[in-house]
């Protein structure tokens, strides 16, 4: 892939984006200065889970039920393509931080969408931070995957923080559920759970946030992470080190994921998130602990590859 995002002899182009050589993906940069006229979304979904990604990068999901039991919400927004999902990256020697999609809080290099069967990519720099972040479902699993491949090409050693952020529903509408919340850390696994009690059908189900290390940060307190009138474009937890590690009941629930990255000059590293959900406490844990470490991301991504090319 390019290292810098533009439009090379694209299939079908227009002022936005066009198909890549092959057809296998919708290719859409020039973002942050020229976005597209409605958001252009991506439907990645199996039997059991689903997410709509935008090029934007704003996505909601959805388990079992596309409006009864939504994960993170659905704005219906085409205007301002808001999201309750988001992923920052922060160099944590400047404090400077930005997301890895061009929303909701773009950093100053340029951003390209490549939306795929069954995936999509989204690739920016910012200061000599190179990222890829692959989002994608399993093939036959209640889990979507956020998976971030971050290269330092900037010469020298940079020290970085990756959070992952998802505002719960679990229901249809966040004002008639978030209340009912709760969230807790998982003592088997070390995964953040919620789960909505009073949910009607969906009581028993548990959604889980997750990543492979065992020393990150947590928070299940939107108001804090967010900050007195914040929003995820400046997120209050972006402008000082660390997260509470908050978690229970009667707060205004969300899953924050707060994970630290050193890396030498030149130096890969990947960073995964899982959002999902499971119908009890025992098989959630057990899903999680499945689906952990950057070699069953990748097998799931390649499943998913090829689910579609033999279609």
């Amino acid at each position: 892939s390019a290292a810098q995002p533009g439009l090379p002899d694209l299939l079908l182009g227009n002022a936005y984006g066009g198909f890549n050589a092959d057809g296998s993906e919708y290719i859409i940069a020039g973002l942050v200065t020229h976005p597209t006229p409605a958001p252009w979304v991506n439907v990645l979904a199996n039997a059991q889970l689903g997410t709509v990604v935008s090029e934007a990068g704003s996505a909601y999901t959805w388990a079992e039920n596309a409006h009864e039991f939504r994960l993170t919400p659905w704005h219906n927004d085409p205007v301002t393509d808001r999201s309750g999902e988001a992923l920052y990256l922060r160099d944590e020697e400047t404090g400077h931080f930005w997301s890895a999609t061009p929303q909701p809080c773009p950093g100053s290099g340029p951003y390209r969408t490549r939306h795929g069967f069954g995936y999509s990519v989204f690739e920016h720099e910012e200061d000599g931070i190179y990222s890829e972040l692959w989002v994608y479902v399993a093939l036959d699993a209640p889990i979507k995957f956020s998976r971030l491949v971050l290269t330092n090409r900037s010469g020298r050693a940079r020290s970085l923080s990756v959070t992952g952020y998802a505002e719960w529903v679990l229901g249809d509408l966040r004002s008639k559920s978030a209340m009912h919340v709760v969230t807790q850390s998982d003592p088997v696994s070390g995964a953040l759970f919620a789960r909505n009690a009073y949910s009607v059908e969906f009581s028993d189900r548990v959604a889980f946030f997750d990543t492979d290390t065992i020393d990150h940060g947590i928070s299940g307190d939107r108001t804090e992470f967010l900050g007195r009138s914040g929003t995820l474009a400046s997120p209050a937890a972006m402008r000082h080190a660390g997260l509470s590690g908050r978690v229970g009941g009667g707060l205004d629930p969300c899953a924050a994921l707060q994970v630290q990255v050193s890396m030498a000059e030149g130096q890969s590293k990947e960073v995964i998130l899982r959002l999902g959900a499971e119908t009890s406490t025992q098989a959630a844990t057990q899903l999680v602990q499945r689906f952990r470490g950057s070699q069953a991301a990748a097998t799931e991504l390649q499943k998913v590859r090829e689910h579609w090319r033999s279609v």
